[in-house]
């Protein structure tokens, strides 16, 4: 399957907001990002409908939004404050702003949309060149318990009320390490199929492919709220920055 950076925003861009407004810790998140950001500005990868980018431009940041998908930056035009977002359509692998951001930030699961492992490396490698000197990259991601992927196909529910209902239906190969999914989504305005392929990575991946780009990991969380990263967590935060001068 040839891998199309636009079709997810295709897809979902006109419910994006609305199926995913109370699954995301949002608040959490743009706290812990403009106490990271400092004065700014600020680099989203994935800016989608601006779901962190317009509120942080809010606070007074200079922010830019970079994303593939057409849909997505159209949406993000649309919104109340998304003027206030410099937004670029652009692939990932191709970004070259010709700007430096004292905060570069790949929020859920970003990362995992890229095609390939080599493409995950070249996106640490274009974040670092666009990073200020003591600016950070900010990768959030899952981590994937293998578990729950044993048989295939797997049905994981993700949100049931009297209102909504969300399953996933996952295909999991470990030998690629690549998870074919489909989002169904049912509400009270009909239904929706979201399919996806991610390209997941372990923690320690992104530490290595951190260390190519000439970054280092300097702290790690399970979540925006800064709890602790352990064996079991299913998620995590993770702050990188440049490496000290030899």
């Amino acid at each position: 399957m040839t891998h199309d950076p636009q079709a997810y925003g295709r897809r979902m861009a006109d419910v994006y907001d609305r199926f995913y407004a109370d699954l995301l810790d949002t608040e959490g998140a743009v706290e812990r990002l403009a106490a990271l950001a400092g004065d700014g500005p600020v680099l989203e990868l994935g800016v989608g409908t601006g779901r962190l980018a317009i509120p942080l431009a809010a606070r007074g940041l200079e922010v830019h939004g970079v994303d593939a998908s057409p849909e997505m930056l159209d949406a993000l035009a649309a919104r109340p404050g998304g003027e206030a977002v410099v937004a670029v359509r652009a692939g990932f692998t191709e970004i070259d702003l010709g700007a430096r951001f004292s905060l570069v930030v790949a929020a859920f699961n970003v990362m995992f949309a890229l095609g390939s492992q080599d493409e995950q490396v070249e996106v640490f490698r274009r974040a670092a060149a666009h990073l200020r000197p003591g600016g950070a990259l900010v990768v959030e991601a899952f981590v994937l318990d293998p578990s729950r992927l044993q048989a295939a196909p797997v049905v994981v529910p993700r949100m049931w009320s009297r209102e909504r209902l969300e399953l996933q239906v996952l295909r999991h190969d470990p030998s690629t390490q690549r998870i074919d999914s489909m989002l169904v989504m049912f509400d009270e305005e009909g239904g929706r199929l979201s399919p996806a392929t991610h390209q997941y990575a372990w923690p320690t991946e992104f530490d290595l492919m951190a260390r190519l780009a000439g970054l280092r990991l300097r702290t790690r969380w399970a979540d925006w709220r800064g709890s602790p990263f352990t064996a079991v967590s299913q998620g995590h935060v993770s702050v990188y920055a440049a490496e000290p001068a030899a």
